[in-house]
């Protein structure tokens, strides 16, 4: 297998391929929200996406779960999910898909000052002023006292901390389980959490809603390959800008097909966030690239062990 390096082209092709991929996702869920409660709609689209898990079933089974510590961290990440799943379709039926994409964003954000709160990892002055113009991007978007901030809103904010938690925890969980794993108890996590939630106000479904709920999940799958294989094909800070083109399609779609409006600040809020989520990213890919070179910001040998701001 070629290095990460290699094929830039092709790490981009494959990000532009996910950010597609996520905004069909996005607007299956916005087509069907409008007609199904947001925790059923969140339920199905797990549980029937279950079915892609058929195939490496096997191969999970010999792998095992890493014991009661492990079983422990993969039903609290499920719940956790859940939430922040929830969250995300209410929001979807409650306020404009680009106000949804470029929220959604915060979650490296989180995931960055979170890995620094709960997993001891670096947090130097240049990543504080991206978290701090993200921040910015933020307001930009919601205009507190200008406009009123609604439950969508409110439901992104607290999406993007339950998924930044959940990845979090994944991240903690890849040093003793495969990523195969990894994913695949998710989906069964977030469908055993959704199915209380989803029984509360569960309304018999129609043939084209399961239809249409089947589509999501089959197309998110392939967003999270393509995403995959954009990863192993180039590094974060060529993959990552591309994400951007994601918020243009989505506002685009929103206009195009919903009659949503071009919101001027929701654009410049969003571009504002994505790019210090990849002022975040470049800082990652140079800090490992320094770490598995030995060498400090300063130009000091240093042990692989010593993270890098």
């Amino acid at each position: 297998m070629s290095e990460p390096t290699d094929r830039p082209l092709a790490g981009m092709l494959w990000m532009l391929l996910t950010g597609l991929c996520f905004v069909a996702v996005t607007a299956i869920v916005k087509h069907v929200g409008a007609e199904m409660p947001p925790a059923e709609a969140a339920f199905l689209r797990y549980a029937l996406g279950l079915v892609f898990l058929l195939p490496i079933l096997g191969a999970l089974r010999r792998e095992g779960f890493g014991g009661r510590r492990g079983v422990g961290l993969f039903a609290v990440r499920g719940g956790v999910h859940a939430l922040g799943t929830i969250l995300w379709f209410y929001a979807m039926t409650q306020i404009p898909i680009a106000e949804v994409t470029a929220l959604n964003y915060l979650s490296p954000v989180y995931i960055t000052l979170g890995a620094a709160l709960f997993l001891g990892e670096p947090l130097a002055a240049r990543r504080l002023a991206a978290i701090g113009a993200a921040l910015v991007g933020v307001l930009l978007i919601l205009r507190p006292g200008v406009r009123e901030v609604s439950s969508g809103h409110l439901a992104m904010l607290a999406t993007a901390i339950f998924f930044a938690i959940s990845y979090l925890i994944a991240k903690r969980m890849t040093r003793t389980s495969s990523p195969p794993m990894v994913v695949a108890m998710l989906s069964v996590g977030v469908t055993l959490g959704l199915a209380p939630f989803a029984a509360a106000v569960w309304v018999p479904p129609s043939l084209a809603q399961i239809g249409w709920l089947f589509l999501t999940a089959a197309v998110a799958t392939v967003a999270h390959l393509a995403m995959t294989f954009a990863f192993r094909a180039a590094p974060v800070a060529v993959t990552q800008p591309m994400t951007f083109l994601q918020l243009v399609w989505a506002a685009l779609l929103g206009w195009a097909v919903f009659g949503e409006a071009l919101d001027p600040w929701v654009l410049s809020g969003g571009t504002i966030i994505v790019a210090s989520v990849c002022f975040i990213a470049w800082r990652e890919s140079v800090a490992g690239r320094r770490r598995a070179a030995g060498i400090s910001p300063a130009g000091r040998p240093v042990s692989p062990e010593r993270p890098v701001p």
